[in-house]
């Protein structure tokens, strides 16, 4: 994180609090199962197999492989392309959510989960580095852990303020899952148009700035 450039950095906060925004309206919808955070939907399908609850058994496991599927694709995508892979990941990101809005308009709600659910293992590719993630985005256990980590390096004198992307990382999740839930109860699930059109602005906004910014610190 401390290696991110400024416009990297507010890339990943937006893009976490979309996450959240997202994960708050599916959470919604599906009656307290996840479609970002599947080490909680992990435990939930272990209580569902151990009592024997099929219905909900299938269903989280749908979900955790459809999250798969997302990062699968974005994975290959990511790989296939040669220079500004983050804008068509972001892309396909905001063409996933578009899907999504379009199927639920038509009262297919499953199959927009399903779009919702692989557009955030797809966003979860946006930041890589040598082939592994560098920031989760859709999941904060790793990013409380740093943040603790760096607290206590700044009591330490070292790095003083080395705690601050985490901080805002986990803020920009907390936010986007309040604004979430605040547009589901009004608007329900036509507030995926608005996670569509935010993943767009982002890949519009960012990607170009970032470009410029690598290229300068190379």
């Amino acid at each position: 994180m401390k290696d991110l450039g400024r416009y990297s950095l507010a890339m990943a906060v937006c893009l976490s609090a979309l996450a959240g925004y997202v994960d708050a309206i599916g959470f919604l919808q599906l009656g307290g199962y996840f479609v970002s955070f599947m080490s909680g939907n992990s435990t939930r399908l272990v209580v569902s197999y151990i009592d024997a609850d099929k219905p909900h058994l299938i269903l989280i496991a749908a979900i955790i492989v459809f999250f798969v599927l997302g990062a699968l694709l974005g994975t290959l995508l990511n790989h296939s392309l040669k220079s500004n892979n983050q804008f068509f990941l972001l892309t396909f990101v905001s063409g996933l959510l578009f899907a999504a809005a379009a199927f639920s308009e038509c009262g297919f709600d499953y199959i927009a989960v399903v779009l919702m659910t692989m557009a955030m293992g797809a966003e979860n590719i946006t930041f890589q580095r040598d082939g592994d993630i560098a920031i989760g985005l859709t999941y904060m256990t790793g990013t409380l852990v740093k943040l603790g980590q760096h607290i206590a390096f700044a009591f330490l004198g070292r790095d003083q303020f080395g705690w601050v992307p985490y901080l805002l990382l986990w803020a920009g999740l907390i936010s986007g899952g309040a604004a979430g839930v605040v547009s589901f109860k009004l608007i329900a699930l036509h507030s995926l148009w608005i996670a569509a059109l935010w993943a767009g602005l982002i890949a519009l906004l960012f990607t170009p700035r970032i470009l410029s910014e690598n290229e300068r610190q190379k």
